[in-house]
């Protein structure tokens, strides 16, 4: 009698994690390490290491907010211009509130400061939510032209100048958003801190299941009771938030705030999600891919740095990764069966 066990079983190599495009893409970091290790050897120093971490983690940290709204099939390109003006208006809640009563007390004007920028991030993104879950608008043209806006007011607040932070509490909020635990940067602690929170919430809560059945069919999704309107409303926000509270890190990293802060980030952002995983079209992704993604756009930019490419072929670069990553994904989907 013959044995047909092996019928149809999926090679190792093909099945869990080996299977995603985020393991292609961690391997692909691994190797683009190692030749920029020997093409740069400074690559490999402290001081550029911590750099890059740095540098990464503000796109990291968008970029999950980007990733649950993408694996709801939608797509927020207003992030770059909500990281601006929630840093611009933490910066003048500093300013304000440092001139009341409340310098006096311990903490105040940072906690007031930080919530006032948290909060417009969240008006952002509930705007844009409610434009595309409720009123039925395409999130492409809704975030496109929340992304206008959202800068114009960034210019028209400011005049096109820098808002500096300073006075009472200042130097406690550049030690919490520039400074380091045990060598570690402060912005990479948060940024794992929100992957492994975000992980815990789209895989272990009936709404995190909600977020990829959205995703895969909407129209299924909400005949089978799942409230689509107000998960598509919450993603935004969590898009908003993630955005605010990047911008309000990379204030506190610059010291800061210049009228352009975070002008042109919505590619990276977008391109880190995609690139680790998340499908346009909706229903895949996660926030180990975003991570990925934003970690090997950051290596590329500093290898290209180190190894004095001029600095306007990295969009270039980043567009081309994108374009490779759709294309991989589309074979092994295709080679899976899918």
């Amino acid at each position: 009698m013959s044995d047909f066990a092996n019928i149809n079983r999926v090679p190792w190599h093909s099945r869990g994690f080996l299977a995603t495009q985020t393991a292609y893409v961690c391997l692909a970091l691994l190797l683009l390490v190692i030749i920029i290790s020997f093409v740069a050897p400074a690559f490999l120093t402290f001081g550029n290491l911590s750099n890059v971490l740095t540098d990464f983690s503000y796109i990291g940290i968008v970029s999950l907010g980007s990733t649950i709204v993408i694996i709801t099939g939608g797509i927020d390109l207003s992030v770059g211009s909500t990281m601006g003006l929630s840093a611009i208006i933490t910066a003048l809640l500093f300013q304000a509130l440092g001139a009341t009563g409340l310098a006096s007390v311990p903490g105040a004007v940072m906690a007031l400061s930080i919530i006032g920028g948290m909060l417009v991030g969240a008006g952002i993104g509930l705007c844009n939510g409610l434009l595309i879950a409720r009123i039925g608008l395409t999130p492409f043209v809704t975030t496109l032209g929340m992304l206008s806006i959202v800068r114009g007011l960034c210019y028209a607040i400011t005049g096109g100048q820098g808002v500096n932070i300073s006075g009472a509490d200042s130097n406690l909020f550049f030690r919490l958003t520039d400074g380091s635990l045990f060598g570690i940067p402060v912005p990479l602690i948060y940024l794992v801190l929100l992957g492994i929170f975000m992980a815990v919430m789209l895989h272990h809560t009936s709404r995190g299941r909600y977020v990829f059945a959205i995703g895969g069919n909407e129209r299924a999704a909400e005949l089978t009771g799942v409230p689509v309107t107000s998960i598509k409303a919450g993603v935004y926000v969590i898009s908003g938030l993630s955005a605010a509270f990047a911008g309000i890190l990379l204030a506190g990293w610059l010291g800061s705030v210049p009228a352009n802060l975070a002008d042109g980030y919505e590619l990276r952002i977008i391109a880190a999600s995609v690139i680790g995983g998340a499908n346009l079209l909706g229903g895949v992704g996660g926030p180990l891919g975003a991570m990925v993604g934003a970690a090997l756009i950051e290596v590329i930019r500093n290898g290209l740095v180190l190894a004095h490419v001029n600095t306007y072929w990295q969009d270039t670069f980043v567009g081309a990764i994108i374009i490779a990553a759709v294309f991989v994904d589309r074979l092994r989907s295709r080679r899976l069966g899918h």
